[in-house]
């Protein structure tokens, strides 16, 4: 399970990114990024955020640590912006906070830096599991920080779930967006990472990830329980973990051109 804190204090807004995602300092004395319930695409980024961040740390992935943080609606009383303390008071409650890299500069693809092939292919396959759209040169969500790449912003993976009816059709289908992925020119070998993806996402990862959601996230569509809608979720992703030798061959024939 994730760790809990409260918020203490907004500091700053985030303006980069869509959702209006914003540092705010906790009552433990650190600082997170937190992405609040009531921007975008609602509690179900946030699950996205949690259930991807945390498959990509039980990797090994430089995913920074997520936790849930309590947000009371006066915490933001002070920003100037109205439509920012508007999303504050209608995300109290829980939010997702990612910890915050104070000296974090952005990935410029431009710059060609140094990486290692075999983390840019494992990043590139794991995009490809959790059919994460939005890695591209246009928007990296990619972070340099003490010499070491982090990644960020896991909300638009997933993005089945939008329109998802709870069963498993569509599990194994390919990703052509992997395509756009901006690690693909420092990436090794992507079909050979098969094995340690399907080894490292085991089913009890699975659930683990799942579990990691607050209940009250799951907005499960008419025709299944609420009470199945997590177990559901979670067959869909081990379905998806057992089609990888199909987007990962993809990958490597994107990587290839």
């Amino acid at each position: 399970m994730l760790r809990r804190v409260v918020a203490a204090r907004y500091v700053v807004p985030l303006r980069e990114g869509g959702s209006l995602p914003a540092v705010v300092e906790a009552e433990d004395g650190r600082s997170y990024v937190v992405k609040f319930r009531a921007a975008g695409q609602g509690a179900r980024a946030l699950v996205a955020e949690i259930v991807v961040g945390e498959l990509g740390r039980t990797l090994g992935l430089p995913v920074p640590e997520l936790v849930i943080v309590e947000l009371d609606a006066a915490v933001g009383r002070n920003e100037g912006d109205p439509e920012i303390r508007d999303l504050v008071v209608k995300s109290a409650g829980d939010n997702v906070g990612m910890a915050f890299l104070a000296s974090a500069i952005g990935f410029d693809p431009a710059a060609r830096p140094k990486l290692d092939p075999t983390l840019a292919a494992r990043i590139v396959a794991f995009d490809a599991f959790a059919q994460n759209m939005d890695r591209t040169a246009k928007n990296t969500n990619l972070l340099w920080c003490t010499g070491q790449l982090w990644l960020i912003d896991h909300g638009a993976a997933l993005y089945w779930q939008h329109d998802w009816d709870g069963g498993l059709d569509g599990a194994d289908s390919k990703f052509p967006l992997i395509a756009r992925h901006v690690l693909l020119p420092w990436a090794g070998p992507i079909a050979a990472e098969a094995a340690w993806l399907t080894a490292g996402l085991t089913d009890a990862a699975i659930d683990a990830a799942t579990a990691a959601v607050p209940e009250a996230w799951w907005t499960p569509p008419p025709a299944l329980p609420p009470d199945e809608f997590r177990a559901a979720f979670a067959a869909r992703l081990r379905a998806r973990r057992d089609a990888a030798s199909i987007y990962l061959e993809e990958a490597d024939r994107a990587r290839a051109v």
